[in-house]
């Protein structure tokens, strides 16, 4: 089940899904150490004799996140039980707390009691074995801790706290849970338990006929019991509404801190532009580490997961970010890089949030050869992001700083990485991390970290290494267009692979070629670009109601339809939008802007309800396939919104000069 909410301040994330239970708590990395593990805190409630959690069936639900903020807005009824609820959730911007609210609306004509319950289903550190989950009488809490992870739960009902509680065994031999305490509305008071644990927890409270009442339920995270007494007694100070109330604030400042000229975009564009940033917030960790996914469900058809950082989403991810005016919020991703860069100057598969290097697939040995178990785009995408977001803010510091362990260390790599025979990047795994070879992909990245690389060297006197990296460049850029191109399809091919002796052309049409263009080998309207960018938009288009762009001709990942000619593979999000991105440099005028505002507009349609992005499209119902959120989605999104709004202002400049004094786009 893809995570209809993500919430989170940058070491601490939470994912609930669309029935508002927890699945997901990483702490104290994001996408680093998952305390959940995807299982179900279930939440329910108990009224007049009957008992409903809130996945059973009957309720209805709405959903939505406050305008402008990482604070969730569930709407659930449930006719039968004759009761309403408004659900919001929210992570404090700088502790380690969670705050959930819950209105309760009572739609009968009488007085009525009413019990939630919220179960406490954790796994910390990733493993069931050796948790205590206890009751704390001294302050009327539940806590679960094992080592030095302590996880404390309270709440309010404004005149009363915790009502109930109780901890037992879950999932060894035939015990299913706490949670089946609560059915009968009433828990048994179990005090401590130990091993693979959970706990349940309720509240009482009296909702008036045709009235409101108000429940808090709150968390808090610490190293030990000390710490999070202290959280928990914050909270209760604060009041747990009026601090929730500061979290939805904090971010509709951050969200909206600078004026932007959105042009002639829907309202609803806007608004999921600045919900995608949001979401790549909670997921790029105050360390560095912007993470790929945080969604655990990916677990069920590949035993890992996406919650790793690999270089080239963190790049292109920083570098969205950073054209949208966010540089502070990624500067710390190049240090990351800086610090997991290896002696030689490539970049591993992908990292832990932690800086240690993640799991991998790719060999150091094939068919009796060594290779690098590389993608030698992601080293070079660090480069090309680098550059780009000095370009846009001039941030020197940084740069000098990143000059001699990141920039210098890695255009060398890059530029000595070149098979001799062609001139072109030595043989790595694609970005799709599914075959090896010489791909256009990645040799225009390539192309476009040694750009960068060169810039860097002009800018800090480095004249030399600036000619030599620039010069290195430019033979790949030759090579490219003599290997690469394809005279008789009129297009670039995906690759070329190595077999016999022989290099052999790979002519699957593959989206990824935008790269062409995106970093700077040719521009967007070279009449190749132009022939290819056609052809991908022709041919990988998926000709049923629901459209999108696939990643390439018969793909096969979470293949929903074997008829090639109709779907040639699930619509991507991010496919999708390097087309759009393709038409906005090509408009020559307003009018031509009208596609890529459609595009836009597409995804929007194929948000979930939420507002949340996943990876893939199901091509016949457009309902979520992979993960979700899918950070890379999210942030091709706010990049493609970028790029469209400064276009909109430099044609309409032109048309009319007068625009050219509207308040730009940062």
């Amino acid at each position: 089940m893809p995570r209809h909410y993500s919430i989170g301040n940058g070491n601490f994330l939470i994912n609930l899904d669309n029935h508002s239970f927890i699945r997901d708590i990483y702490y104290p990395f994001v996408g680093q150490l998952n305390h959940v593990g995807g299982y179900q805190c279930r939440v329910g409630m108990w009224v007049d004799g009957s008992f409903a959690w809130l996945s059973d069936a009957g309720w209805s639900f709405r959903h939505a996140y406050e305008e402008d903020s990482l604070i969730t807005n569930l709407q659930a009824a449930h006719s039968g039980l004759g009761i309403t609820l408004t659900i919001n959730d929210g992570v404090h911007q700088r502790e380690a707390i969670y705050i959930k609210r819950i209105v309760i609306k009572n739609e009968l004509e009488t007085d009525r009691e009413v019990r939630f319950f919220f179960q406490q289903d954790m796994m910390i550190n990733e493993t069931e074995v050796g948790d205590t989950a206890a009751y704390y009488p001294s302050n009327n809490t539940l806590f679960h801790y094992k080592k030095d992870r302590y996880f404390m739960f309270n709440g309010s009902t404004g005149t009363e706290g915790i009502y109930q509680y109780t901890t037992g065994v879950k999932r060894f031999h035939s015990a299913e849970g706490t949670w089946r305490d609560a059915e009968d509305g009433v828990l048994s008071g179990n005090g401590i338990s130990q091993g693979s644990v959970d706990s349940t927890i309720s509240f009482r409270l009296t909702v008036p006929a045709k009235g409101e009442a108000t429940l808090y339920y709150w968390m808090s995270i610490g190293k030990n019991l000390e710490e999070v007494k202290k959280l928990d007694k914050y909270v209760k100070d604060s009041q747990p509404g009026k601090l929730l109330d500061r979290v939805k604030i904090y971010w509709q400042r951050w969200v909206n801190k600078s004026e932007r000229n959105y042009g002639d975009l829907p309202q609803d564009v806007i608004k999921l532009f600045k919900h995608s940033l949001l979401i790549v917030r909670t997921q790029t960790d105050v360390n560095g580490a912007i993470v790929a996914a945080n969604d655990t469900d990916i677990l069920q058809h590949n035993r890992d997961h996406y919650s790793y950082m690999w270089p080239r989403d963190g790049a292109l991810v920083a570098y969205a970010m950073s054209m949208a005016g966010y540089s502070g919020m990624v500067a710390p991703f190049f240090k990351f890089c800086s610090d997991a860069l290896t002696p030689d100057g490539f970049l591993h598969h992908k990292y832990n949030p932690d800086g240690t290097v993640g799991s991998s697939w790719h060999p150091y040995i094939y068919e009796g050869a060594t290779r690098l178990p590389i993608q030698e785009d992601e080293t070079a995408l660090v480069l090309f992001a680098l550059w780009q977001d000095f370009a846009k803010h001039g941030n020197i510091e940084l740069s000098q700083s990143l000059f001699r362990t990141l920039i210098r260390r890695a255009a060398r790599f890059l530029a000595a990485f070149i098979d001799p025979e062609l001139g072109l990047p030595q043989p790595s795994y694609d970005l799709w991390e599914e075959r090896y070879g010489i791909f256009t992909f990645t040799c225009s990245a390539v192309y476009g970290g040694l750009v960068a690389a060169s810039n860097f060297c002009s800018l800090f006197g480095d004249d030399d290494r600036s000619s030599r990296f620039l010069q290195a460049a430019m033979n790949i850029r030759s090579a490219m267009l003599e290997h690469l191109w394809d005279e008789d399809l009129g297009r670039f091919v995906r690759g070329l692979y190595l077999e016999d002796g022989q290099w052999v052309k790979d002519t699957t049409l593959e989206s990824s070629i935008y790269g062409i263009f995106e970093f700077g080998v040719l521009p967007a309207d070279d009449p190749c670009v132009v022939r290819t960018m056609t052809a991908i938009k022709e041919g990988l288009s998926a000709k049923t109601s629901v459209g999108g762009i696939a990643r390439y001709y018969h793909d096969y990942y979470f293949q929903r339809s074997s008829n090639i000619e109709l779907v040639p593979g699930n619509p991507w999000i991010i496919c999708t939008l390097w087309t759009a991105e393709w038409e906005i440099e090509m408009a020559k005028s307003l009018s031509d802007l009208e596609t890529p505002r459609r595009t836009l507009e597409w995804v929007v349609s194929h948000a979930m309800e939420s507002g949340i992005l996943p990876e893939q499209l199901d091509p016949f119902d457009g309902s979520p396939v992979s993960v979700a959120p899918l950070t890379w989605s999210h942030a091709t999104f706010i990049l493609t919104v970028v790029k469209y709004s400064t276009k909109y202002r430099q044609l309409s400049a032109i048309q009319d000069p007068a625009a050219s004094r509207v308040p730009g786009f940062m």
